[in-house]
C-alpha cells in the first residue's frame, strides 16, 4: 500500500526547495517590473494559459486589492476580440514557465505594436517569450514536484509566490494602509472594523431614552422598557447629559434596600459615564463596552445626548 504522506513529504519538501532558490534569482528586473507597474497609468493585465491562468486570477485579484488595479485576460479569449481590454497605458504580467505558451506568443506582437510594456515570468530566460518581454522575472524551476514532471505544481507555486511579492512590494511602495484594504473589502470583517462609524449604527432621535433629572424611578424605567436598550438617559432642558439609570443601576438599588419612594432619579443615576463621540469608529465603542463591561453608550456632541449605541448593533453589523 502506497505511503500517502511520505508522498506528500516528497511533493512539499520539493516546492519549498524551489521556493528557497526564489529570493536569489531577484535582480534589477524585479526593480524595473516594479517602476513600470508604479508609472503605470492605465491597468494590470496578468495573462497565462492552463494552470498558470488560475495563477494569473489570484495575481490580479491580490492586485486589485492591495492598491494596483488590475484584472486577469484569458489568452486564448484575447485573440478573439478581448485584446480589446488591453490599452495603450496598460501594463502586461504574461505567465509562462516554459515561455513558448502558443496562446500568449500569438498576441505578444499586437500588445508591443500599443507599446504596452511587457514583464514576463518564466523558467527560462532564453525563451521566446522573455526575450520579448521589456523585463524578465525567473522563476528558475528545474523540477516540477509531480514525479511525471509534467504537472505544473513547484512552477505554479512559485509564480504565485512572486506575484505576492510584487503585490506586496508594491503595497508598501504605493503606502497602502490598514484603511485603504478596508476600502476595497467593505464586506469583509477587516472593512466593517475600518468604515463603519458609531453614526451608522446608533439610535437618534425618538429612539433616544430620556428623561428629566426630577423624573421618578418608574417614569425612568417606563423610558427603559419603552427602547429596549437597557438604559435611560438623563438629561437637562437643552438635552446635555447629566447620568444615565441601566438595568444594573436598578438591580443594584433592590438589592441594597435603597428607599426610592418620592426621590428623583437624579439621586439614583449614575453620573460619571462611559460616553463616545457619533464620528468614532464603532470599533471603538466595542472597545469600550468591553473594557467596562457594558451594553451600551450614550453617543455625545458638546455635551448633548444625539444618540445609544448597543452592544445588539455592534453585533448586527458584524463589528463583534
Amino acid at each position: 500500500m502506497a505511503d500517502f504522506r511520505a508522498l506528500a513529504r516528497a511533493v512539499i519538501e520539493t516546492e519549498i526547495a524551489a521556493l528557497q532558490q526564489l529570493p536569489a534569482r531577484l535582480d534589477e528586473q524585479f526593480n524595473q517590473a516594479c517602476e513600470l507597474i508604479l508609472a503605470c497609468r492605465g491597468r494590470v493585465i496578468v495573462t497565462g494559459m492552463g494552470k498558470s491562468g488560475h495563477i494569473g486570477n489570484k495575481i490580479a485579484a491580490t492586485l486589485a486589492s492591495t492598491g494596483t488595479p488590475a484584472f486577469f485576460v484569458h489568452p486564448g479569449e484575447a485573440s478573439h476580440g478581448d485584446l480589446g481590454m488591453i490599452l495603450s497605458g496598460d501594463v502586461v504580467i504574461a505567465l509562462s514557465n516554459s515561455g513558448t505558451s502558443d496562446e500568449i506568443l500569438t498576441i505578444v506582437p499586437t500588445i508591443r505594436r500599443l507599446q504596452v510594456p511587457i514583464i514576463a515570468i518564466t523558467s527560462n530566460p532564453q525563451s521566446t517569450l522573455a526575450q520579448a518581454a521589456t523585463c524578465h522575472l525567473n522563476i528558475g524551476i528545474s523540477q516540477e514536484a509531480c514525479p511525471l514532471g509534467l504537472a505544473p505544481t513547484s512552477s505554479t507555486t512559485a509564480t504565485l509566490v512572486l506575484g505576492d511579492a510584487l503585490a506586496v512590494a508594491l503595497l508598501q511602495a504605493r503606502g497602502f494602509t490598514a484603511t485603504d484594504f478596508a476600502r476595497s473589502h467593505p464586506a469583509g470583517r477587516l472593512g466593517k472594523r475600518l468604515l463603519i462609524h458609531v453614526h451608522d449604527l446608533m439610535h437618534q432621535g425618538t429612539a433616544i431614552p430620556k428623561v428629566p433629572p426630577h423624573a421618578d424611578l418608574s417614569a425612568a424605567i417606563l423610558a427603559m422598557t419603552k427602547q429596549g436598550l437597557g438604559l435611560t438617559t438623563i438629561v437637562d432642558a437643552e438635552d446635555k447629559l447629566l447620568g444615565i439609570f441601566t438595568d444594573g443601576d436598578l438591580r443594584r438599588t433592590f438589592a441594597k434596600g435603597i428607599d426610592w419612594t418620592g426621590k428623583p432619579i437624579s439621586v439614583l443615576m449614575t453620573v460619571h459615564c462611559q460616553t463616545i463621540s457619533a464620528e468614532a469608529l464603532a470599533v471603538e465603542a466595542l472597545n469600550k463596552m468591553q473594557q467596562y463591561a457594558i451594553t451600551a453608550l450614550p453617543v455625545v456632541h458638546n455635551q448633548r445626548v444625539i444618540g445609544i449605541i448597543h452592544m445588539h448593533d455592534l453585533l448586527k453589523a458584524g463589528i463583534a
